[in-house]
């Protein structure tokens, strides 16, 4: 049994470890999901593994982050290194990173992150195949699911105990990289669920909706941080491996305390339990995090994990204030304070209506205008606010207090063997050389050293417009797309009457109403049955996986062979079966090395990331068709598994177990931005869209000549109507002109 403590820095890594953790985790150089972060240099990293073997602790280092095709050489350069210096293990999230550390670097032990959406029991075990020695749980599961999987599995569990929750499933979160390409996924989330949102009347972009704010309960999707004290013992109980706390980019003192408050728990005797854990209870508060619940721990649905009239800042709230004064010293705010302040506390502002928020050291302060050290909550205090603030405007202003003056521990680097651990780099780095560079050449050189990028990315001269597909006359099928499409719905009605689209596949989700349907599908379509494909969800617990797996069998005796995945480890539902797999978007492939473990699996088709950018996906796509891929999958006269991608729709870019009271569900919700987006509630999900769909269809052209072999127009979610499927033959047809729809980040860089 472990207690696992995050360490973003060098202070909090001895933060950690003198409170009391097992074991700590610190994020890989260049690849973690913490990118916001600064990086430890590898050097840094080295002396905390030297560190702390040599104290019998363990150190993991999150690798969590999707690998771009043009970050491999670097990836493999670091994984070198990282497998000479001996960590306990990486946590991993890209599939691509888990192929080449299980063909090249097979000393490395792998841990599969929370990211890889490890919801059920059969993605436990899938992962442990896949080489994971431990899996970290999704955080959205409750007691009893961690309690069924943990009882029915040999593979090490890990858990997260405390600190942030994300709004949507780990691993599912598209919001933060449809917004400007800063991808959750990547460690680059600027968290637009921690922002107010209104709701409007109307029903969406370009209708002119009228906002209705109510009071300030706007922070729909801000979570409060968990707090799982009261579930440890059972967690124990369970057999858990690991309990984790969230928090690299957190301060040493909430570090301390936190782990602090875990390590009484755990080793309390059972008649000092209950004094542990209120003990530890005045430990998290003084951790000044944000407000804590016991997030799914206790309900799958919960509905205090959100605080919609709070903003999810993390710290003390001192107050809230409005308007301010200039003075010689600059702009100066009074507060009456909730809780003690003193010089040299760190404090975070947050702005109204922006939510933009700006953090800053107290320097000064007066008190009833005598300069002072140290203010009580009650008194009214005048302080000089930071420069960043000169010429913006706010309507209200909330200060919090995130941290306190002075340090916790007195230890930094030069309390660590880095001058040692820096010369043992240097000798090794000239002695594996040869070895990275055969096994770059073998993962990604040999793979672009025919075409260069740049003409790879460039499309194909046809000698004709991009948009230039003609509808026929009395017909509503477009002239022929230049590469096979497929279109997504969620609703069998659609195919049981006149169709405005004629695809050259159909994507159907499978749920309770769609299966209900299939026999008529079955029976109307006859032997063109074959053109379906059924989508399965994304996140199926257990108690699901039995009636799915039926489902799934009887449509197989049916006729139908066909089946989209969303989670790789759903293969395992058709084991002896002899089914046309495809992958969906949902499994977050950017490189080849993830292509080849797909096809490997036995994916004959599959779609890559749907954040992707343009260079990324011409990468991807030739790195995998250069690559050495097996004969057994060569499919129509084609080498390996046929590539997609998403074209058209509104993909969900929050999945969320959360269905809140408070939640507008099939309103407009509008962000501070006037960004429009809306809120559904299906089988068990709670997804967030935006209210128009985005768009590559003028440049199917160009995906061709990237190397795509397929493209999917999506439907799904409410926009499966007669005018919908007629606005897309449109524009398809390029002869009607509709306003400009985004195209997400195809033009723009995914970060």
């Amino acid at each position: 049994m472990e207690l696992l403590a995050p360490a973003g820095n060098v202070e909090n890594f001895f933060a950690a470890l003198e409170a009391g953790a097992d074991a700590v985790y610190v994020g890989a150089p260049g690849f973690n999901a913490r990118n916001l972060a600064r990086d430890l240099r590898i050097e840094e990293i080295g002396a905390m593994i030297a560190y702390c073997h040599d104290h019998e602790k363990k150190i993991y280092i999150a690798a969590n982050s999707l690998i771009l095709e043009k970050e491999l050489p670097d990836v493999i350069d670091t994984l070198g290194m990282l497998e000479h210096l001996q960590p306990d293990a990486l946590i991993v999230q890209d599939l691509g990173l888990i192929n080449i550390i299980r063909r090249f670097f097979p000393r490395l032990k792998i841990h599969a992150s929370t990211l890889m959406t490890a919801h059920n029991l059969q993605g436990v075990e899938l992962f442990s195949r896949l080489g994971c020695e431990r899996v970290v749980l999704a955080r959205e599961l409750t007691l009893a699911e961690i309690q069924t999987i943990s009882a029915r599995t040999e593979v090490e569990l890990e858990v997260f105990v405390h600190g942030a929750m994300c709004y949507s499933y780990s691993g599912l979160c598209l919001f933060s990289s449809y917004l400007g390409g800063k991808s959750g996924l990547r460690g680059r989330c600027v968290q637009p669920c921690r922002r107010a949102y209104s709701t409007s009347s109307g029903g969406g972009a370009g209708r002119g909706p009228k906002r209705e704010v109510k009071g300030k309960g706007n922070y729909l999707f801000s979570m409060n941080d968990l707090d799982g004290l009261e579930v440890v013992r059972d967690l124990r109980d369970a057999g858990i491996s690991s309990f984790k706390i969230e928090g690299r980019l957190r301060s040493a003192r909430y570090v301390s305390k936190v782990v602090e408050a875990y390590r009484l728990v755990l080793d309390a005797e059972p008649t000092e339990y209950d004094t542990a854990l209120k003990d530890a209870g005045i430990l998290i508060e003084q951790a000044m995090s944000r407000k804590v619940s016991s997030g799914f721990f206790q309900s799958p649905r919960p509905q205090e994990v959100i605080s919609p009239y709070h903003s999810g800042n993390m710290g003390l709230h001192l107050g809230r204030a409005g308007g301010n004064s200039q003075q010689n010293s600059g702009k100066v705010l009074r507060l009456k304070l909730k809780e003690p302040l003193a010089e040299g506390d760190r404090l975070r502002l947050h702005l109204e209506p922006s939510g933009e928020r700006i953090a800053f050291t107290l320097k000064s302060m007066l008190v009833r205008g005598v300069q002072t050290e140290h203010a009580s909550a009650g008194e009214s205090v005048d302080m000089t606010l930071p420069p960043a603030l000169s010429g913006k405007t706010w309507k209200s202003m909330d200060i919090y207090k995130v941290d306190v003056a002075g340090g916790t521990t007195g230890k930094g680097l030069s309390d660590l063997p880095v001058a040692r651990v820096k010369k043992d780099i240097l000798r090794a780095e000239r002695q594996l050389l040869p070895q990275l560079k055969d096994i770059k050449w073998k993962a990604w050189e040999n793979n672009h050293a025919v075409d260069e990028v740049a003409q790879a990315s460039a499309p194909k001269k046809t000698g004709r417009k991009q948009q230039s597909f003609k509808r026929r006359s009395g017909s509503a099928k477009p002239e022929k797309v230049p590469l096979d499409w497929w279109l997504k719905i969620d609703s069998v009605k659609p195919l049981l009457g006149k169709m405005p689209l004629r695809p050259d596949k159909y994507l159907i989700t499978l749920d309770k109403n769609t299966f209900k349907d299939a026999g008529q599908l079955k029976k109307y379509l006859g032997k063109q049955n074959r053109n379906i494909t059924w989508a399965l969800p994304p996140i199926m617990f257990d108690r699901e996986l039995s009636r799915m797996k039926k489902n799934i069998s009887m449509l197989i005796r049916t006729g139908f062979r066909c089946f989209q995945l969303s989670h790789i480890s759903q293969i395992d539902l058709f084991e002896d079966e002899k089914v046309f797999l495809s992958a969906d978007y949902s499994m977050n492939l950017v490189n080849n090395q993830s292509l080849l473990l797909t096809a490997e699996a036995g994916f004959e088709a599959a779609q890559l990331a749907i954040e992707a950018d343009k260079e990324t996906l011409a990468q991807a796509i030739q790195g995998y068709k250069q690559s050495g891929v097996p004969a057994a999958k060569r499919i129509g006269g084609r080498r390996g598994m046929r590539l997609g991608l998403t074209v058209y729709g509104t993909p969900p870019l929050f999945t969320s177990r959360v269905a809140a009271d408070f939640i507008p569900f099939n309103k407009s919700v509008v962000s501070p931005k006037n960004e429009n987006f809306v809120v559904r509630k299906r089988d068990g999900f709670t997804q967030t869209l935006p209210a128009r769909p985005f768009s590559l269809l003028p440049h199917l052209h160009e995906l061709k000549a990237l190397g795509l072999d397929y493209v999917v127009v999506d439907l799904t979610g409410g926009h499966s109507g007669k005018k919908d499927m007629e606005e897309v033959a449109d524009r398809i047809a390029g002869q009607v002109r509709f306003g400009k729809l985004s195209t997400f980040n195809y033009f723009g860089k995914l970060e």
